[in-house]
């Protein structure tokens, strides 16, 4: 597969490595194939300024009552404390609204999300900046942004049966305006030898697909912007 490096911008890519292997020597699969991705993303647009939230080295809080007294709270009347807790939000915010990419692994904990993936979710999903409400319903304002998902499964699970990860990833980042999503999945990896490596192929058959159609969009806005020139 030939590429198009993107020299006239830099994409700027917001990694998420929601597993709890800390990746020192014992990555998580999730972990690997979006490495892989990224990877193949780095030879198609060149430079990535990328910026990686990694759950397993630097956990994200949960959301508790002090914390949600402290987003309530006037910003002139915060102590310290509630500062420095709405600061941290406001980081995690300003770094899925910098993004043109987003790459988020995600292994299946008990049928869903991990719940530090959650929590990250809880801290970004704040209404009047990452989606408003209107008299015609709730509007997402994080636009613009290509996510891809790469999930790992132990067993084989059907979507909205026993796995609710893909409806709850997709349901939660349409709310926050994020539409042009697309899922790599890596299923029965628990379930030895033969399914395992049954699905790391099917998944890397999936990335090398994605790859090639992220090459064609490239090189096709390539063109046009050379035309235009």
């Amino acid at each position: 597969m030939s590429h198009t490096a993107n020299t006239n911008s830099v994409k700027k890519v917001l990694q998420l490595k929601t597993s709890l292997f800390d990746g020192a020597g014992n990555e998580g699969v999730s972990t690997q194939l979006s490495g892989e991705l990224l990877a193949g993303l780095h030879r198609i647009h060149g430079d990535l300024q990328l910026t990686t939230r990694d759950f397993s080295t630097d956990p994200v809080p949960y959301l508790d009552g002090a914390w949600l007294k402290a987003l309530f709270t006037p910003a002139a009347d915060r102590t310290q404390g509630q500062s420095d807790k709405v600061a941290y939000s406001d980081a995690l915010i300003a770094e899925l609204q910098a993004a043109d990419v987003l790459v988020i692994g995600v292994p299946m904990y008990n049928f869903a999300v991990p719940g530090m993936l959650k929590s990250w979710t809880d801290h970004v999903a704040r209404a009047g900046v990452t989606f408003k409400y209107t008299d015609k319903g709730s509007v997402g304002l994080v636009t613009g942004k290509k996510v891809y998902l790469v999930l790992a499964l132990g067993g084989k699970h059907d979507e909205g049966v026993t796995d609710h990860m893909r409806p709850y990833l997709r349901t939660l980042l349409g709310f926050l305006g994020m539409t042009d999503v697309e899922i790599v999945v890596a299923d029965g990896l628990n379930m030895g030898e033969q399914f395992r490596a049954q699905g790391l192929q099917q998944a890397r058959e999936q990335i090398q697909t994605l790859l090639i159609d992220a090459n064609k969009t490239n090189t096709t806005a390539a063109q046009l912007k050379g035309e235009a020139a």
